[in-house]
C-alpha cells in the first residue's frame, strides 16, 4: 500500500514539474510531510527536482539538507538544482562534496559550465572525468565539443573527435550536430562537410549548423546548395533554418517574383525574396526572430523600400528591430532618416541600447556628418569600449586624426579601457601624423595590456614605425610576433615601399610566399609597384605570372598596378593590351593608362583614352586631370591641354589643384609662351608654390630665357633658399649662353649659403638585383680612352655625342655644348650586343652630364656586359648576356 501511494506521489509531483506549479507542488509536500513519507529519499529526490524546475532553490536545499541517507542520486538532484538557476559556484563547490561522482554527476557539472560560459572549467572538468574513469556519454561529447566551439579550440575538439569514433558515438545525431557545430565555429569547413557527411540521420539541426558553417567562411552560393538539399530531402525547415539561409542571401537579393511551388524554388538558386516568400506559405509571418532576419537581409541589400514595408507590417517589433533599421539608413547614407528612426523608437517607448547609438555613429560617419555623430557619442551616459571605437574610427576614416587622439586621451582620463580595435585605429592616426612618440607611448601601452603580439595591433604598429621611418624598430615587431598572417605580411611590404627600400619589400614578398601565405590583391598591388619603382620588367613579369596563377588577374587594383610597370618599363603597348583585356575597370584604372601614356610621350593616346573614359560614363577624378594634362605637356598639345583645363570644373566639378596648375606652366613653358605663362602663375592661388617656380625656371632653360629664369631663382631662393635645384639650373643656363662670370656668381653664392647638391646615381640589376651605383664624377672622362672595340669598323662615331655629354663646366669655354635641353629622367635598358652597349653608353654619359653624375663603363668585346664600380668598391664580374641598367638623376 506504501508503495502504490509513493508511486502515486511521485507521479503527481512529476504532474507539478511538467506544469511548473510551485503551489500545487508545496501542497503535495504538505500532504508528505503530514503522512509521515518524509523520510522517503525517492519523494524527497522528486521534491528537490520540483522546487529546481520552480526556480526555488531555497526549497530544495532544505528538502536535501533533511534527507537522512543521501546516495548519488539525492546528490546529483541538488547538483542539477544548483545548475539549473544558475548557481555554477555553488554547484562546483557541491561536486567537491560528494561522496560518491557517477556519469551523471560529471555530465551535469560539464554541461552547467558550458551554459555559464565558463568553457575552460568545463574542459578542465571533462579531462578529470576521463582521468578518474569515467566513460563519455553523448551528453558528455555533446558539452564538450560546445566548449570547444565557444573556445575556438579545434585542435581540444580534434581529441575528442577521435574518442567519440573510439566510443562509438560519432554517428550521433546529437553528437554529430555539435561536432559539426564545433568545425564550422572554427572555419574548419573541409572537416565540417565530411562529419556532416558521416551523419546518419541529418536532421534540421544538422543542415541548419552546416548552413551557417559555411555563411560564415563566405561560401554563398554553398550555403543555398545545402539549403536546396534540404528541402530536396524534405527536411522539416522551422524558422532557425530560414533565418540561417537569409543571412546567405545578404547581398544577393533577387528581383525575381517568388514563386508559390516549393519545386520552382528549388530548380532555381534560393535568393531573399524567395526565401521571404517561403516564410510566409510555411506559416512564420509572427515569428519575431524571422521577421528581424528578412529585415536584416533587406536592409543589407540596400533595398530599405523592402525593409520599410516589412516593417510597417510587423506585429511586434523589438529593439532589434529598429537597430536593424537604424543600422540600414546609416549603410545607405540617409543619416536623416536614421536620427527620425531614432526619435520615433524612443517616442514608441523602446530605450536605445548600445547597439542603437553605435548604428547611428556608423550612419553619421558614411554619410560624413562626424559632428551629428560625435552630438551622438555625446548623448551616450555611461559610452562603451565598442562606442568609443565607433567615433574614433570615425575620426581617423575621416582624417581628422588630430579630434581622434584628442578623445582617445579623453578615454584614457575616463579610466575607459582600450581593446585592440582602440589601439589599432590610434596607431593609425599616429601614423598618418607622423606622431613617432605618441605612438611610442600606446606602444607601451599595447605592451602593459599584452596587446603587442596581437595581429591586429601588431600590424599597426608596423605601419606606424614604416610611416615614421623607423623600418628597423618595424621589422624587430614583425620578427618577434609569435605567428603572423597576411596582414602582418603586407603591412611590413607597405612600410618598406613607403620608405623606398623597395628590394627589400620584395624579399619581404618572397618570404611570404616561402612561408605558404597566400598574397591578397593588396600585397600584389604593392610588390608591383616595388616593382615598377625599380624599373624592373624581369622582376614584375615573375608576379604577374603568379597573379594569374593565383586567380587574383580581375582585380581592378591590381591591374592598374601591372598596367603602371608595364608602362614604367617602357611597355606602354604591353600595358594597353593587358587594359583592353581587363573585365572591369574604375576609375583608377583609366587613370593608370592615361598616366602610362603620358609617362611615354604618348600625347595623342593620352587625350583619346581620356576621351574614351568620358564617353564610357566613367566620371573623372583631379589624377585623371593630371594624367592627361601632364600628357599634353609632354607632347606639345598646349591648346587641347588648356581646353581641357578650362573643362575641369565647367563641366567636371573638379576644383583646379596644384598639380593641375603646375601642368600648365609646364606646358606653356615647353612652349616657349612665356608671357601666357607669367600671367597665369601671377592670377593663380598657389603663386607662392616653389614647385610652380621650379618648373618655369626648367622651361626657361629650355629656351635660354635669361630674364624670366632670373625672376623664377629669385623666386626659388626665397621661397627654398637650402634647395640646390634652382641654383644648379640658373647656372646652367648662364653656362650655354657663356656667361661665366655668371655661372661663378651663382656657385659662390651656392658656397656661401652652404646649399649642397645631393649627386645623381644609378641603379643595376645585376644577377636579378638592384644595387645602387655612385661614381667620382671626374673618372668618367679618364675612362672613355678604356673603351676597347673590336677590329671591325665602329657603327658609328661616338666622339660627337661624346663631346656633347661632357660636364660643362669641366670643359673650355669653346667646347661647350648647347644641350641643356635634356631633362633628369629614370631609364630603363636592356644590353645585348655591342651596338646597343654603344648607346647604353652614350646615353648614360649624356644624361649624366645633366645631372652632374658619372657612370664609368668598360665594354670588352662584342658579348661583354658593361663593367660598373659599385659604392662599396667593388665591381660585378662581366658575364655574357642581358645586363639591366637604370638611372636616376
Amino acid at each position: 500500500m506504501e508503495s502504490k501511494t509513493t508511486t502515486y506521489l511521485a507521479n503527481l509531483l512529476q504532474s507539478c514539474m511538467d506544469k511548473k506549479s510551485h503551489l500545487s507542488g508545496k501542497l503535495l509536500h504538505a500532504f508528505i510531510l503530514r503522512n509521515g513519507l518524509a523520510s522517503d529519499t525517492f519523494l524527497s529526490n522528486r521534491l528537490i527536482e520540483l522546487y529546481s524546475r520552480c526556480g526555488k532553490i531555497e526549497y530544495a536545499c532544505r528538502v536535501f539538507n533533511k534527507i537522512a541517507q543521501k546516495g548519488v542520486y539525492s546528490w546529483n538532484a541538488i547538483l542539477g538544482a544548483h545548475c539549473r538557476v544558475g548557481n555554477v559556484h555553488d554547484a562546483y563547490a557541491l561536486f567537491g562534496e560528494m561522496p560518491e561522482r557517477n556519469t551523471v554527476s560529471w555530465n551535469t557539472l560539464i554541461s552547467a559550465l558550458v551554459r555559464s560560459g565558463s568553457e575552460q572549467k568545463a574542459l578542465d572538468a571533462y579531462d578529470m572525468s576521463i582521468f578518474e574513469g569515467i566513460v563519455p556519454t553523448r551528453f558528455t561529447l555533446a558539452s564538450v565539443f560546445s566548449a570547444c566551439s565557444a573556445l575556438l579550440d579545434s585542435e581540444r575538439g580534434r581529441r575528442c573527435h577521435g574518442l567519440a569514433i573510439k566510443v562509438g558515438l560519432d554517428n550521433n545525431i546529437y553528437v554529430g550536430n555539435a561536432l559539426l557545430c564545433m568545425y564550422a565555429k572554427c572555419e574548419l569547413i573541409a572537416d565540417a562537410i565530411q562529419v556532416f557527411g558521416d551523419i546518419q540521420d541529418q536532421n534540421e539541426v544538422t543542415f541548419t549548423v552546416m548552413i551557417g558553417g559555411l555563411v560564415q567562411k563566405g561560401q554563398v552560393m554553398g550555403a543555398l546548395a545545402m539549403f536546396r538539399l534540404m528541402c530536396r530531402k524534405g527536411i522539416h525547415i522551422d524558422s532557425v533554418s530560414l533565418s540561417s539561409i537569409l543571412g546567405a542571401c545578404a547581398g544577393r537579393i533577387s528581383r525575381e517574383v517568388c514563386d508559390d511551388d516549393l519545386d520552382d524554388i528549388l530548380s532555381s538558386n534560393v535568393h531573399g525574396q524567395q526565401v521571404h516568400g517561403l516564410t510566409i506559405k510555411r506559416g512564420f509571418e509572427r515569428d519575431l526572430h524571422l521577421n528581424n532576419s528578412l529585415l536584416d537581409m533587406y536592409a543589407k541589400n540596400g533595398d530599405m523600400d523592402g525593409a520599410e514595408k516589412i516593417f510597417a507590417d510587423l506585429p511586434e517589433v523589438s529593439v532589434v528591430s529598429w537597430n536593424i533599421m537604424i543600422a540600414g539608413y546609416g549603410q545607405k547614407c540617409q543619416s536623416v532618416k536614421a536620427v527620425d528612426c531614432l526619435e520615433r523608437m524612443q517616442s514608441c517607448g523602446f530605450e536605445p541600447d548600445e547597439v542603437t547609438y553605435i548604428n547611428m555613429l556608423a550612419g553619421c560617419i558614411k554619410s560624413g556628418d562626424i559632428e551629428m555623430g560625435r552630438r551622438m557619442f555625446d548623448s551616450i551616459s555611461c559610452p562603451r569600449v565598442s562606442s568609443w571605437n565607433a567615433i574614433l574610427s570615425g575620426y581617423s576614416q575621416s582624417g581628422n586624426h588630430k579630434e581622434a587622439i584628442e578623445l582617445f586621451r579623453q578615454m584614457q582620463f575616463r579610466s575607459v579601457k582600450s581593446d585592440r580595435t582602440t589601439l589599432a585605429i590610434i596607431l593609425s592616426s599616429c601614423a598618418a601624423m607622423g606622431l613617432l612618440e605618441f605612438g611610442e607611448e600606446v606602444h607601451s601601452a599595447s605592451q602593459r595590456a599584452c596587446f603587442h603580439t596581437d595581429l591586429y595591433v601588431a600590424s599597426g604598429l608596423i605601419g606606424m614605425y614604416s610611416k615614421c621611418g623607423k623600418t628597423e624598430t618595424a621589422k624587430h615587431i614583425f620578427y618577434n610576433l609569435p605567428e603572423l598572417d597576411v596582414v602582418c605580411w603586407n603591412s611590413i611590404i607597405a612600410g618598406f615601399s613607403l620608405n623606398s627600400l623597395d628590394m627589400e619589400a620584395f624579399n619581404f614578398f618572397k618570404q611570404m610566399r616561402q612561408n605558404r601565405i597566400v598574397p591578397t590583391e593588396f600585397s600584389y598591388a604593392t610588390v608591383l609597384s616595388c616593382c615598377a619603382k625599380l624599373s624592373s620588367s624581369f622582376l614584375g613579369r615573375q608576379v604577374h605570372a603568379q597573379i594569374a596563377k593565383d586567380g587574383c588577374i580581375s582585380d581592378v587594383f591590381v591591374g592598374s598596378a601591372l598596367i603602371d610597370i608595364y608602362c614604367k618599363c617602357g611597355g606602354v603597348d604591353e600595358g594597353r593590351q593587358f587594359f583592353d583585356m581587363m573585365p572591369n575597370k574604375n576609375t583608377v584604372t583609366w587613370n593608370e593608362m592615361i598616366h602610362g601614356y603620358a609617362q611615354s610621350g604618348c600625347g595623342y593616346e593620352a587625350v583619346c583614352l581620356y576621351k574614351d573614359m568620358i564617353s564610357s560614363g566613367n566620371k573623372p577624378d583631379s589624377i585623371t586631370f593630371v594624367a592627361v594634362l601632364t600628357a599634353c605637356s609632354h607632347s606639345g598639345l598646349v591648346d587641347v591641354g588648356l581646353e581641357i583645363f578650362n573643362s575641369m570644373q565647367l563641366e567636371h566639378g573638379v576644383e583646379a589643384e596644384l598639380d593641375h596648375y603646375t601642368c600648365i606652366i609646364d606646358s606653356l613653358g615647353r612652349a616657349s609662351r612665356f608671357h601666357e605663362a607669367e600671367v597665369f602663375i601671377d592670377r593663380i592661388p598657389y603663386k607662392d608654390d616653389p614647385v610652380l617656380w621650379e618648373v618655369l625656371l626648367s622651361s626657361c632653360r629650355i629656351h635660354g630665357n635669361v630674364s624670366l629664369a632670373r625672376r623664377a631663382a629669385d623666386e626659388l631662393f626665397r621661397l627654398e633658399p637650402q634647395n640646390a635645384a634652382p641654383y644648379v639650373l640658373l647656372a646652367n643656363i648662364y653656362s650655354t649662353l657663356g656667361r661665366w662670370d655668371d655661372v661663378k656668381a651663382v656657385r659662390e653664392l651656392m658656397s656661401d649659403k652652404q646649399v649642397i647638391k645631393e649627386p645623381g646615381y644609378s641603379r643595376i640589376d645585376y644577377n636579378n638585383e638592384m644595387q645602387p651605383c655612385v661614381i667620382d664624377e671626374i673618372q668618367a672622362w679618364n675612362l672613355f680612352g678604356e673603351l676597347k672595340l673590336p677590329t671591325t669598323q665602329s657603327p658609328f662615331d661616338l666622339t660627337p655625342l661624346y663631346k656633347a655629354s661632357s660636364p660643362s663646366h669641366h670643359l673650355s669655354p669653346t667646347q661647350r655644348p648647347s644641350l641643356a635641353r635634356w631633362k633628369s629622367e629614370f631609364l630603363q635598358l636592356t644590353v645585348k650586343s655591342l651596338f646597343s652597349s654603344l648607346v647604353f653608353l652614350a646615353l648614360l654619359f649624356l644624361f649624366a652630364s645633366i645631372s652632374e653624375a658619372a657612370i664609368s663603363w668598360s665594354i670588352e668585346d662584342f658579348n661583354a656586359t658593361p663593367y660598373v664600380k659599385l659604392p662599396s668598391g667593388k665591381a660585378p664580374k662581366p658575364s655574357a648576356g642581358s645586363f639591366n641598367g637604370s638611372l636616376r638623376m
